[in-house]
């Protein structure tokens, strides 16, 4: 049994930050763990530009951004090992694991930071009926076939979902010569960022249509056509409003879901809302010493957060086997609920006594609010409040409270107050 002091899941952005952070902190006895062949996780195959803005104050490509923080893993000398499945993690931080070289092995930590990423949802997810062909596909295996492996992944293509990978390719599929028929969304209102609606779809004359869904998909061994229909508000489909569009690939941009196995063998609480971890300001689950970051702990939507997120984990990590951060217990912390138009909030806990002065909460809208401001309420009494132009889903929002706020008090709310 190998121990180890900090042991980090995922060797992606925020694993290498969490890692760095837990460095400089002062633990030395730290290990990665990282199932593919490579650091640097979903960036690697992210060509485009567009990372680092707030981090680096450059633009980079995912590949660039990833290369620096390896850079940082590999100048501190952080020892990782690559091609390693992590197959079970229990309550006592006790972790079994796999790989090539060492067949089976375990690991004991005295804490672990949760950095697996997230995966995206596939056909099987969103049940749509239809045919079995080839040519159904998700975004992000689009885009490992086109900038890893070198495939175009079809000719004439329909993308359902304005999830910001699926955004992306639809630019880039143009570039390489592929029709990009339609981007269809359920939702009234996109889940991408602004910025990639206007760069990737609008700058390319590729159309969008809101309240949409595909219903169908046709063809025997390869995709024919897809069947596309209005959408109601409960989002059902709406008779009468069907249409066919031929094409030869379906790509599904339609959400990200943290990958939670891991925590959930660990005995960690989870979020309804966020599909990850339930956590404290310090980024501790409800099991000590064990602690999540990006997106396994909600879907970010710009790597620099993940990066400064995961940072505080890795750090708080290192406080804890250093004996200056006690063992969660949320029983003695101050909940935070989601509250009017809130999704994905986190943390959902935070203590009065902590460290710092302030306590960033983080979430997204639940849907579209012009002129809204988002509010937390602590006690009853307005505790921060963050006006915007606009609040969207596709973008999170940020409130910084002080910590002060929150001694004495039995709760705490966030919410969004419309046109105030």
């Amino acid at each position: 049994m190998r121990q180890v002091d900090v042991l980090i899941i995922g060797g992606g952005s925020a694993g290498m930050a969490a890692a760095a952070a837990a460095y400089e902190q002062g633990v030395r006895n730290i290990l990665i763990l990282e199932r593919s062949d490579r650091l640097g996780g979903i960036l690697c195959q992210c060509i485009h530009n567009g990372f680092g803005l707030h981090r680096y104050q450059e633009e980079l490509t995912g590949p660039e951004y990833a290369a620096r923080n390896v850079a940082v893993i590999r100048e501190k000398q952080i020892p990782y090992l690559l091609r390693t499945f992590v197959l079970d993690v229990t309550p006592d931080k006790r972790v079994t694991a796999m790989n090539p070289e060492e067949g089976l092995f375990h690991l004991q930590a005295k804490a672990i930071v949760l950095a697996m990423g997230c995966r995206e949802r596939s056909r099987g997810a969103l049940m749509i009926p239809g045919t079995r062909p080839a040519g159904v596909i998700t975004a992000g295996a689009a885009q490992r076939y086109l900038n890893l492996e070198g495939y175009l992944p079809g000719k004439q293509v329909v993308i359902l979902g304005s999830g910001d990978i699926g955004l992306i390719m639809a630019r880039q599929f143009v570039m390489e010569g592929i029709e990009v028929k339609e981007v269809v969304e359920l939702m009234p209102f996109s889940s991408g960022l602004t910025r990639n609606i206007s760069q990737c779809l609008n700058d390319f004359n590729i159309p969008l249509s809101f309240s949409s869904t595909v219903i169908e998909i046709r063809g025997r061994s390869r995709v024919s056509s897809v069947v596309v229909a209005k959408v109601g508000p409960d989002r059902k489909p709406i008779p009468g409003t069907e249409r066919e569009i031929p094409c030869d690939t379906l790509l599904i941009s339609a959400g990200l879901i943290p990958e939670n196995e891991l925590s959930k063998a660990a005995g960690v609480q989870m979020s309804p809302s966020t599909k990850g971890a339930v956590v404290d300001d310090t980024l501790q689950t409800s099991v000590p010493g064990i602690f999540a970051c990006g997106n396994v702990l909600h879907v970010h939507d710009l790597v620099d957060n993940v990066s400064a997120e995961s940072e505080d984990a890795g750090r708080n990590a290192a406080r804890y086997v250093l004996g200056e951060l006690a063992p969660s217990d949320f029983s003695r912390a101050v909940p935070v609920e989601e509250g009017q138009g809130v999704g994905g909030l986190v943390p959902q806990y935070v203590s009065p006594s902590g460290a710092s002065e302030t306590v960033k909460l983080m979430f997204r809208p639940r849907a579209k609010y012009p002129g809204g401001a988002a509010c937390a309420y602590i006690g009853g009494d307005l505790a921060a409040r963050k006006k915007a132009v606009v609040l969207t889903p596709g973008e999170m929002c940020e409130l910084t409270v002080k910590r002060s706020a929150f001694q004495n008090a039995a709760g705490a709310v966030v919410k969004i107050e419309e046109n105030s």
